[in-house]
């Protein structure tokens, strides 16, 4: 398959616009509304009618296309990704400093590379929550904060004894300047910003994040480096799959699913994580919308397949040996297949022919990632909706370098190839 530019460039400006999850959904929604897909309210009724919905929550989003004339016990093909990316949070009273620096009390949210936030420009964006019960994004895409490093000069023994930070002490971003710190004053400045009026933000879930766009890097181009891609990737991925599934006019023997969980870095356990009953929510008010009873919910989810995609770990040239000898994915060389025998990875050998048949139908190339039995091995939602749900699930993603960095690297051909075989899984 011919590698497609025109796919990555996309994916560079989705995660230049979406610097947090609930940019992030909101952007997927604008895609899918472009697609004819339209938002539908938890709090009304639900029609049973053919076409593209989406539910939004937060940052969490979960869209699905029902063909013309499905039955209400036509069975789901799920993609899952999540929306969140380790970083650091804004607390609950930001403002804080001294020896003449204003700062911003943060948060470790994930577990991030902690030194690669350091010595970068930042900027904080996020959703503010206002008096009269609505809410607001707000996005300052520029230099703004910056965690600065302390000089070697007064820490000679970083270059032997390595980087040790504090989470608590080391990592609280600078602002500005100033000793008069005072409480409300970095909320204020963001009601600014958003041309709010002040006084009028009682809430706010914020966050900082790397202003440096994404890039093309390499000799020919060949790779991507970017911020997260772990794991927007996948959402803008699952994006554009369901899009061209819902208008592609293939005969869809399933309904196609977009499912994008939030809070996968902590756990999922949240009302819009995996753990969480967001998803068999509204694939059961689906059924039961088409005039479904409970049998057709049991049918249609016994009958279900879920593709987890999220970032994997492509092997690194300064460390294979920390990777499994006899699986090395390597970028640009298609979806990996992820799997683990103690459930961390939801695949299992039916779950790898799905897959198998569905990159076949796309002619797109996969491999396959399994940890090194020395070293513990990640998760992802996939066991959780499997568990959660009773759904067959296929551990899947893109081989990455520096995951968790505040800026990761990729094949740029891979989101493309990825996609691809999302489409052909969707439409299957």
């Amino acid at each position: 398959m011919s590698f497609d530019r025109g796919h990555t460039d996309d994916l560079m400006s989705f995660l230049a616009a979406s610097p947090t999850p609930y940019h992030a959904v909101a952007n997927a929604a604008g895609r899918l509304e472009k697609a004819g897909f339209r938002q539908v309210a938890e709090t009304d009724a639900w029609e049973g009618t053919s076409g593209g919905r989406y539910v939004l929550r937060g940052g969490a989003l979960i869209a699905w296309y029902v063909p013309e004339g499905a039955a209400p016990h036509t069975p789901f093909r799920i993609v899952g990704a999540h929306t969140d990316s380790p970083n650091l949070r804004v607390k609950p009273r930001p403002d804080t400093g001294g020896h003449g620096f204003r700062q911003v009390a943060v948060e470790i949210y994930g577990g991030p590379l902690m030194n690669s936030w350091l010595d970068r420009d930042l900027g904080l964006a996020g959703r503010l929550s206002l008096r009269d019960g609505a809410t607001r994004l707000v996005d300052v895409n520029r230099p703004l904060l910056r965690v600065p490093q302390l000089a070697i000069h007064l820490d000679r023994a970083v270059s032997s004894d390595g980087l040790k930070l504090d989470k608590q002490r080391h990592l609280q971003p600078i602002w500005g300047l100033g000793d008069d710190i005072r409480d409300g004053d970095l909320i204020a400045f963001l009601e600014q910003e958003a041309g709010l009026s002040p006084g009028s933000v009682t809430g706010w879930d914020l966050m900082t994040y790397a202003v440096e766009p994404p890039a093309y890097l390499g000799r020919s181009e060949e790779l991507l480096a970017g911020p997260r891609m772990d794991n927007l990737l996948s959402v803008h991925a699952g994006t554009a799959a369901l899009a061209a599934a819902a208008t592609g006019g293939a005969e869809l023997p399933h309904v196609p699913v977009l499912a994008a969980f939030d809070h996968e870095e902590t756990g999922s356990q949240s009302d819009t994580g995996a753990d969480g009953p967001l998803l068999g929510t509204v694939l059961e008010r689906s059924v039961l919308a088409r005039g479904g009873s409970y049998e057709d919910r049991a049918r249609a989810f016994a009958g279900t397949v879920c593709l987890s995609s999220d970032t994997g770990h492509a092997v690194h040239p300064n460390y294979a040996e920390r990777h499994d000898p006899t699986h090395h994915p390597r970028v640009n060389g298609g979806p990996i297949l992820k799997v683990n025998v103690n459930n961390r990875y939801a695949t299992d050998g039916t779950g790898r022919a799905v897959f198998a048949a569905a990159c076949e139908r796309a002619g797109v190339p996969f491999q396959t990632f399994v940890s090194n039995n020395s070293m513990p091995c990640g998760t992802t939602i996939g066991p959780i909706t499997a568990a959660r749900h009773g759904i067959r699930t296929v551990d899947i993603g893109a081989a990455i370098l520096s995951m968790h960095s505040a800026r990761e690297l990729c094949g740029a051909e891979d989101p493309f190839l990825l996609a691809n075989a999302l489409v052909a899984f969707l439409e299957g």
